[in-house]
């Protein structure tokens, strides 16, 4: 097939999702497929321009990656960066190559990308891609909106509000939240703009700090635990896999830098821990409408209690992301499981 594996983007998570894409264009390419690796702000090239034949010539059509660094891109940069220097979200030739390719495999991570725009934009232009629909991205990327599917679902979720940056108050008191809590971006994801407070002092900063990424946040009670995630692909759960960093919590630099955190999977927990957390998972995935696949963020306290943190309709597939250890556990080869997500993902474009 002709593929089309798409990343990059104007969100936080830019870096990240070059990562994705180039492991996932390697996968595919060694499947014996024709794959372009495009950054969908940059494009292709200055100008629009005839791209027939561009397949022919994939590799060389290919975006060039580099590591992630510890610390989110400068998106004003990458703005600035771009030639053409118009506003569209999709860069020169975009949409004419992903209307070209078989399957546009969604290798975008963050808010431009996982928020459902994109997927609404391609089904408008009849193009083929992996992952949920546009509805199911939208209301799992609103934490807040998402936690309420789960509550209506009987799945159980840290206490918490939604705050605006236009009516925003530093006086911890107002929030209802007991301390220590959680102040992170509404939206956001890689755990960017993430503070966990511990006295009313740190509230302010905090805040500062999530309303950078976005003009929305959540304040939630902070959970003392243990972390763990659980993919869901067709229905059904992978082996639970736990995070553990070393230093801190599972930050934007202990996701992605090689040794920051130690992961087990399968998790060294009872199984009814696992098989409850298992059904959870697919549970918070039918409650948000995610079909093809997803992965569920939990915590675990001490008493045994167990919270769904967030869903993640576009995972990530780095050397160090959850998604292909779990599959891993499961007998599942990354290069498989990169044509199983293509394989179920075509199945909604059957007849």
């Amino acid at each position: 097939m002709d593929i089309v594996v798409l990343a990059g983007g104007l969100s936080a998570e830019r870096d990240v999702s070059f990562k994705t894409g180039d492991m996932v264009a390697k996968a595919l390419r060694e499947n014996g497929h024709r794959v372009i690796l495009l950054d969908v702000f940059m494009g292709y090239r200055d100008v629009e321009e005839d791209v027939s034949g561009i397949f022919e010539h994939s590799i060389e059509a290919s975006a060039a990656v580099q590591d992630i660094s510890e610390e989110a891109p400068d998106l004003e940069q990458i703005r600035a960066a771009r030639k053409d220097k118009s506003d569209c979200f999709f860069g020169p030739n975009v949409i004419q190559i992903c209307r070209m390719a078989d399957i546009v495999f969604m290798a975008l991570h963050g808010e431009a990308g996982e928020n459902g725009k994109v997927q609404a934009a391609f089904d408008l232009f009849g193009i083929r891609y992996t992952g949920t629909g546009y509805f199911g991205s939208a209301a799992a990327m609103d934490k807040q909106v998402s936690k309420t599917f789960f509550l209506l679902n009987d799945i159980p979720v840290p206490k918490g509000i939604k705050m605006e940056k236009s009516c925003r108050t530093t006086d911890f008191k107002q929030t209802g939240v007991s301390l220590p809590c959680v102040v992170k971006p509404c939206c956001g994801g890689s755990s960017i703009g993430v503070s966990i407070v511990r006295t009313g002092d740190e509230f302010a900063e905090a805040l500062q700090e999530a309303f950078r990424w976005e003009d929305s946040v959540v304040i939630e009670d902070y959970i003392e635990g243990r972390e763990f995630s659980v993919g869901v692909i067709e229905g059904k759960a992978l082996p639970v896999i736990e995070m553990a960093p070393i230093e801190g919590f599972y930050d934007y630099k202990n996701k992605y830098q090689a040794g920051s955190t130690i992961e087990t999977c399968p998790a060294k927990i009872p199984d009814e821990i696992a098989g409850r957390m298992q059904e959870l998972a697919v549970k918070a995935a039918d409650a948000l409408g995610l079909d093809t696949y997803s992965r569920m963020d939990f915590l675990l306290n001490d008493q045994g209690e167990l919270f769904c943190l967030e869903a993640n309709t576009l995972p990530g597939m780095t050397a160090t992301s959850l998604i292909p250890q779990e599959a891993a556990a499961a007998g599942i080869h990354y290069n498989q499981l990169c044509e199983n997500l293509i394989r179920i993902s075509l199945k909604k474009y059957e007849g």
